[in-house]
């Protein structure tokens, strides 16, 4: 798929010279909108407090916007990459309303569980594998060490660690796991708590 050609490019690129950017990247369900479970459709989209002052605070500091979500539900046959891509375009319409006009999107639709044939894969892409955070860096020029994430899932932690990221946001109620031992980690309950860029 043309997700996995761009990664396997990424391996073979030598380091680009152009300009690095921050960026921010987000997790989507639980981060951006409320996690109902298989979110496919905008009408079950609802977001997230606080989360439109929180990616406009980094869209005005010239962080790039760049969400990155595991998408079983494709996979799965809960809902079509086509409703995917119908509900993200509605979404950054939303964020451009709210003074952010570029988001970009990577999405994993793969799950070794699924019931798609053509989803049923181990991909490179699925969180906690860092595949589509190194394909954005790849495609946007964006310094990774210098980049931040937001998840609510520690699987979003290890990606954003696997990737070369130094700082994460942990926004989750749960503590962090036992025994775990990635640095740069911030455990915050509210994104209004995120007054500052990290």
């Amino acid at each position: 798929m043309s997700k996995l050609k761009g990664l396997y490019s990424h391996q073979k690129n030598t380091q680009q010279k152009h300009t690095q950017h921050k960026a921010l990247f987000l997790d989507r369900d639980g981060v951006i909108n409320v996690d109902h479970g298989y979110v496919g459709h905008y009408d079950n989209f609802d977001y997230v407090e606080g989360i439109f002052d929180v990616v406009r605070m980094y869209a005005l500091a010239k962080y790039k916007i760049v969400i990155v979500t595991n998408q079983s539900g494709i996979a799965r046959g809960r809902y079509t990459e086509a409703d995917f891509h119908v509900l993200m375009n509605r979404v950054k319409q939303d964020f451009a309303d709210k003074g952010v006009p570029e988001v970009a999107v990577y999405f994993c639709p793969h799950h070794v569980e699924g019931s798609v044939p053509e989803y049923v894969i181990n991909c490179a892409c699925r969180k906690p594998k860092p595949g589509m955070l190194l394909q954005a860096s790849q495609e946007l020029g964006i310094a990774l060490y210098d980049s931040v994430l937001i998840g609510d899932s520690w699987r979003d932690i290890e990606a954003a660690h696997a990737a070369g990221l130094k700082k994460s946001i942990y926004f989750s109620e749960n503590a962090i796991p036992a025994g775990a031992s990635i640095e740069g980690v911030r455990k915050v309950e509210a994104l209004q708590q995120l007054t500052a860029i990290e």
